[in-house]
């Protein structure tokens, strides 16, 4: 014992003794974590969290960016008034069709180009690449392009219908059918985003399963339906909740093909809070407009991750 402690008393002296002279002391696994960590975190609160904070503020006051005076705090009024705007209940109405239409369209075509995808051997990656490429594009890019091909006169759809002896429709010019196309340009550019989600759970699935399968002489609608669609399933509800979200703020495709028209058939809920802040210019108004879209979002996250965390329990 006595051997054990004189040969450990040099090294604790040397921990315990201070730096060398000139030398700078070195820091510490939570100082130097800390001052890696504090650019990101200072960006993240000047970029995020201080104008969230800054909309709630101002969703209490009648602040106008127009007006030179600070705006007065008005309480709930702004809530009080959104919440019981026809405008609002109309443009929520329309922002429903879009996102359930949207998003029903591209869950069914994304599975199924990727159960036809999961199924070949061969070009398989070549043809994953080629059904990516509308993902990549900005939307701006893809409004600028679809506005093009579905110009009344001169569309390259519209010339293509006319070829076969159809008559020729006005696609984002009647209000029956620009939100339809709305749809069909979303689900052009977004369908590759559940079709990639789907195809890495088709291929995730065991083999053995399907050996088992086969072995026992199932059918191909009895190997879809009790080992394809159950191992997909979670995988395909969460690209789901991914693309409801980024519908219910569409934004971008609307401004560019439609700019809500015609009249306000077109006009969802994000292109509305746009114009209120700055076509009207009643900035108060438009941020508690936001902050009551930012609260739905997150309740309607929420009941959904509870979904699926009871669909994994059981």
């Amino acid at each position: 014992m006595s051997t054990t402690t004189s040969a450990d008393a040099p090294v604790q002296e040397a921990a315990s003794l201070p730096p060398a002279p000139g030398r700078a002391p070195r820091l510490r696994d939570r100082g130097l974590a800390l001052a890696f960590i504090s650019p990101a975190m200072l960006l993240l609160l000047g970029m995020s969290v201080f104008p969230l904070l800054w909309a709630l503020y101002l969703s209490f006051t009648d602040y106008s960016a127009t007006s030179s005076v600070p705006g007065d705090f008005v309480g709930f009024e702004n809530y009080a008034d959104v919440l019981t705007s026809s405008e609002v209940h109309t443009r929520a109405v329309t922002t429903a069709l879009f996102v359930a239409g949207a998003v029903i369209l591209q869950t069914v075509l994304g599975f199924s180009i990727a159960y036809l995808i999961s199924r070949r051997t061969r070009g398989r990656g070549l043809l994953t690449t080629l059904f990516l490429i509308p993902m990549m594009l900005s939307p701006v890019v893809v409004g600028l392009f679809w506005r093009f091909m579905l110009d009344a006169q001169f569309g390259v759809v519209n010339s293509m219908l006319v070829s076969l002896g159809f008559e020729p429709v006005e696609w984002l010019t009647q209000q029956r059918t620009a939100l339809f196309s709305l749809i069909l340009v979303d689900t052009w550019q977004w369908t590759p985003f559940i079709m990639l989600i789907a195809l890495a759970g088709l291929t995730a699935v065991p083999k053995y399963l399907y050996e088992a399968a086969s072995i026992d002489r199932a059918s191909e609608w009895f190997r879809f339906r009790n080992i394809t669609l159950p191992m997909v399933w979670p995988l395909l509800l969460i690209a789901v909740m991914f693309r409801a979200i980024e519908a219910f703020r569409q934004f971008d495709l609307v401004y560019v093909l439609t700019s809500g028209g015609p009249g306000v058939s077109t006009e969802t809920l994000s292109f509305h809070v746009y114009k209120v802040a700055f076509l009207g210019f009643r900035t108060g108004t438009a941020s508690a407009y936001g902050i009551l879209m930012v609260i739905v979002v997150i309740v309607l996250a929420q009941l959904y991750l509870r979904y699926l965390n009871k669909l994994k329990e059981g």
